[in-house]
């Protein structure tokens, strides 16, 4: 039998996170490097993370490595793998958590946010980063770690792939409520495809050795404002956001064999909101 401290390691793995740079992105690089793990931040934006500092090597482990990826394009995903297997001969990790996620509760024109003006363009860039890069980084990466049998993928969903969102949360006084601002469709839509994604993948790479689950985080305190985040507060049984590394554990369980019999599930943390 495995010893409890040896199920968690991750000594040598190398684990993509898509959306790398973000906030939560950054987190899961910390925890996947604080096993032992390579982790590779793969974000079309950098400008937040210089991979030579020595603060980002600190933070992520000396062989960790930040590349420019646009997960929308197939063949942005298939130059990532081919500089992955290059530098470190091998994958063993997917998350996926890259997604558009406009912050409603800081922008003060947002009428464009209610569905009857939700723009096409809007949708279909939102739905294109979420799910569509999502599907491009399993279907490539993915297929990569099936050839050896072995593989994790995890899919960032959310509270909102569970529940609809509370829409007035974002409620700004004064204005009429055909101009109120609303949490848009597309984040709902996008999350919740994830889950029906990770169900997929989960059966059609049993057999191959790659376990595919989903983690469903709650909002995450980032300086949001005071009123929005007691609003929030009142609608969670443990009366607050959750702190942005709060996830971590999780995400090194899902990714390490301490979850070996683990597929095809969605693990939900959300201080309890989805229980009322």
């Amino acid at each position: 039998m495995k010893k409890l401290e040896t199920m968690f390691d991750l000594t040598g793995r190398v684990a993509v996170i898509t959306g790398g740079t973000g906030l939560l992105g950054q987190q899961h690089a910390e925890a996947i490097a604080s096993a032992g793990g390579i982790p590779v931040l793969a974000d079309i934006r950098l400008d937040s993370v210089d991979p030579q500092s020595a603060a980002f090597k600190e933070r992520f482990g000396e062989q960790a490595c930040a590349i420019k990826t646009d997960i929308t394009k197939p063949e942005s995903v298939k130059a990532l793998l081919a500089d992955l297997l290059k530098r470190y001969g091998r994958v063993d990790i997917l998350i996926n958590n890259a997604a558009n996620n406009p912050k409603m509760e800081k922008t003060a024109e947002v009428e464009f946010s209610r569905l009857e003006n939700f723009p096409l363009m809007q949708w279909e860039a939102d739905l294109s980063v979420g799910l569509t890069g999502a599907f491009l980084c399993s279907q490539i990466i993915g297929s990569e770690m099936a050839k050896h049998k072995h593989g994790v993928i995890v899919n960032v969903a959310s509270d909102l792939a569970v529940i609809a969102p509370d829409q007035r949360l974002y409620r700004k006084p004064g204005l009429p409520a055909d101009q109120q601002p609303v949490k848009p469709v597309t984040y709902s839509v996008v999350k919740t495809g994830l889950i029906g994604l990770t169900r997929y993948l989960a059966t059609y790479w049993a057999d191959a050795g790659i376990r595919v689950n989903a983690i469903s985080p709650g909002g995450v305190y980032n300086n949001q404002l005071d009123d929005f985040v007691q609003r929030l507060a009142n609608l969670i049984p443990m009366g607050r956001m959750a702190n942005a590394d709060e996830y971590q554990a999780a995400i090194l369980y899902l990714c390490s064999d301490a979850s070996s019999y683990m597929t095809g599930t969605n693990m939900v943390i959300d201080g309890g909101r989805s229980c009322w």
